[in-house]
């Protein structure tokens, strides 16, 4: 094979790659508390060319030709857990965190199982038995890992601290949890996350706001840039082959004839 052929086809992968988890990040401009995103590239390991078995060298020698390196090779994709900017909603059960931490989410999956997930997204809301809970149902909770219930009749005072007051008198306080590592979290979904083995939790060093919502940290501009110089890269791994391939149609079809 060509090496400058598998060169640029890897480079042309790896800019699909970024193009993949780029437009992602541009979808998701508008959903509350979404964290985007990143790519990271690595180039393969050099090797060392041997000719071996070949009669330019003698069939029973081995000829070092050099040092090669391969091409680019896809990375691991990173999140950017960077704090978004903050909408003014002015509904009391639209939460916002600045600082580090997340809300507590009871999730139960389609199989009816359920689990702890950790969001950003604060757009909550009652359901009809009182219950604080998110947009797709799953229950927000307290510092006790219970489920948050209200009295649907009385207006709610959220503090910065987490704490729901209805007439005066705390009724329960909002679950806010960080982690040492955040090395240890996978995304599960859009804006969920899960910890995973290894994962320690700390106390989380937040203020919360009511009346607010953590938008994307996705900058529009910034993704558009981005967006013009992967096209860039990729068109020019694109035009490498293509050279390659006239070349190789010329030695084929031109440099062979006889005369």
């Amino acid at each position: 094979m060509v090496k400058g052929l598998y060169t640029a086809y890897t480079g042309m992968l790896n800019e699909q790659h970024r193009m993949d988890v780029m437009t992602n990040a541009l979808a998701n401009v508008t959903t509350v508390g979404y964290k985007k995103e990143g790519t990271t590239s690595q180039s393969f390991d050099d090797i060392l060319a041997l000719k071996i078995k070949d009669s330019s060298v003698g069939l029973q020698n081995v000829q070092r030709i050099g040092i090669n390196n391969p091409g680019v090779k896809i990375g691991e994709n990173y999140v950017d857990y960077s704090q978004g900017s903050f909408r003014i909603t002015d509904n009391t059960y639209d939460l916002a965190l600045s600082g580090d931490g997340f809300f507590a989410i009871e999730f139960t999956n389609k199989a009816g199982e359920t689990s702890t997930k950790y969001t950003r997204a604060g757009q909550f809301t009652l359901n009809k038995e009182g219950f604080l809970v998110t947009q797709e149902g799953d229950y927000v909770l307290d510092t006790n890992n219970r489920r948050i219930q209200l009295d649907t009749l009385k207006d709610s005072k959220i503090y910065r601290d987490g704490t729901i007051q209805q007439d005066g008198v705390d009724v329960a306080r909002i679950q806010v949890t960080d982690f040492e590592n955040y090395d240890y979290l996978q995304r599960y979904g859009e804006t969920y996350f899960e910890p995973i083995e290894g994962a320690q939790m700390r106390a989380a060093d937040a203020d919360m706001y009511s009346g607010y919502l953590e938008m994307a940290n996705v900058q529009s501009v910034s993704e558009m840039v981005n967006l013009i110089s992967i096209t860039r890269q990729y068109e020019s791994n694109q035009k490498v082959i293509q050279t390659i391939d006239d070349t190789l149609q010329v030695a084929v079809t031109q440099l062979g004839r006889v005369q």
